[in-house]
């Protein structure tokens, strides 16, 4: 007779058939069964305030994207070889969003195939090998990306060269003269760069976002030494950062490509690469690409739908609103509890320094049993990862303020040899 808990009997059957690279998070796994708007729900119907994950951008199963998906899978799924509206509204839609030299749209089914579609047509467009990552980034999956990945502690491939990123800098000029410093490194080792990748809101890195325009200096120094800069928005695009769509145009600067995945379909794996015609028609010339799942016609309205939802429900302006209110919340709460430091972020993407990885860590499983979920992240895994979907709203805000500075004054109470 099993006499496990439904968690218990989930977390032993996971380990009998899941392969051992899996990974949970939290040193007590939740254990979810629903979702709904900003919270999620365990075996048992506790609710958890979902303020990590940026997968479910509109909230988790808005009834809009849900009803879209399934209207659209009782009528037609099919692949970009036939011609279908859905991918080509879709295209149209986002290239909207998008600075005029950007005009071309390849559909691919995750950031992971976006980042590696990009890289690949970074080598093909400038004859090169050679790319600059920072130092603690994480770009996707493949064998490629893993190598560009520092954070995953993979070996880099052999033409990655990584630079610091800005966290926590005040200037705009480092992180350029820093990329500048690096192409002159590649070249003393016979290797001429091919494009800088970054995700611009450096969330792997610990979250770097002001002052905006720093990128501008970096992208400078890669076109002069004739690469690309591919911008990474799989974390910080489609509003999360406020005010703008994707987090490049913060910093005034136009990519060569750009790539996205995750809110894309609020859980539906669909994902995209945006590029100027010049980069991607060299590709084109010579290479063939299709992808399968790629631009299905259900993946795409699902994408339609979420485009719609942050139009019509004003999510980029409550991203900047409840990211300012939430980052007020943050810095009063480091004002009187010295664990907490720096406070960094756009809109709802937000990371707060914190004064060693043990005590990031205890604050993260902290804020899980209050029933709040975030994350942690940077070089050191010192740093508070904060992004909640874009529909949250002022009570859930003061819900994780509130839990948070209860774990805090529970931490300052703990005597450190019982930490």
């Amino acid at each position: 007779m099993n006499n496990l808990s439904p968690t218990d009997d989930a977390l032993a059957r996971r380990k009998r058939v899941l392969a051992p690279t899996y990974r949970l998070f939290y040193e007590e796994p939740v254990h979810i069964v629903r979702g709904e708007g900003v919270w999620l729900y365990d075996s048992a119907g506790r609710p958890y305030l979902d303020a990590y994950n940026n997968v479910p951008v509109v909230g988790h199963c808005h009834p809009k994207v849900v009803g879209r998906l399934v209207k659209q899978a009782s009528i037609l799924n099919t692949h970009t070889r036939y011609i279908t509206d859905s991918p080509i509204e879709l295209a149209e839609r986002l290239l909207a969003t998008m600075p005029r030299e950007l005009t071309s749209v390849t559909f691919t089914c995750t950031g992971s195939e976006s980042n590696d579609l990009a890289v690949r047509i970074s080598k093909v467009a400038t004859g090169r090998t050679g790319f600059i990552v920072t130092d603690s980034a994480y770009h996707g999956t493949t064998e490629t990306l893993s190598r560009m990945s520092p954070v995953t502690g993979q070996a880099l491939g052999s033409d990655v060269f990584t630079v610091a990123a800005p966290v926590g800098e005040t200037n705009t000029t480092g992180f350029g003269a820093r990329v500048r410093q690096c192409i002159e490194k590649m070249r003393a080792a016979g290797i001429e760069p091919a494009a800088l990748l970054v995700d611009t809101i450096f969330g792997s890195d610990g979250v770097a976002s002001h002052p905006a325009g720093f990128l501008a200096e970096a992208v400078k120094e890669i076109h002069a030494a004739g690469g690309l800069f591919i911008a990474d928005e799989v974390q910080p695009g489609f509003g999360r950062t406020g005010i703008n769509m994707w987090g490049f145009q913060r910093h005034g600067v136009i990519p060569d490509l750009v790539t996205m995945g995750k809110p894309m379909g609020n859980g539906h794996p669909i994902a995209a690469l945006v590029a100027r015609p010049e980069v991607m028609n060299e590709f084109a010339q010579a290479h063939r690409y299709f992808n399968t799942f790629g631009g299905n016609t259900v993946a795409c309205e699902v994408g339609l739908a979420v485009l719609d939802v942050i139009e019509q429900e004003g999510l980029m302006a409550n991203a900047q609103q409840m990211g300012e209110l939430l980052q007020q919340g943050l810095r009063s709460l480091a004002s009187t509890h010295s664990v907490l430091g720096e406070v960094r972020g756009a809109g709802l993407f937000i990371g707060v320094q914190v004064e060693s990885r043990e005590a990031a860590a205890r604050i993260v499983n902290g804020l899980r049993r209050a029933g709040v979920l975030i994350g942690s992240a940077g070089r050191n895994v010192d740093v508070l990862k904060i992004r909640p979907p874009l529909t949250i709203a002022r009570a859930e805000v003061e819900v994780l303020l509130d839990q948070l500075g209860k774990v805090l004054r529970s931490e300052a109470r703990t005597p450190a040899g019982r930490r």
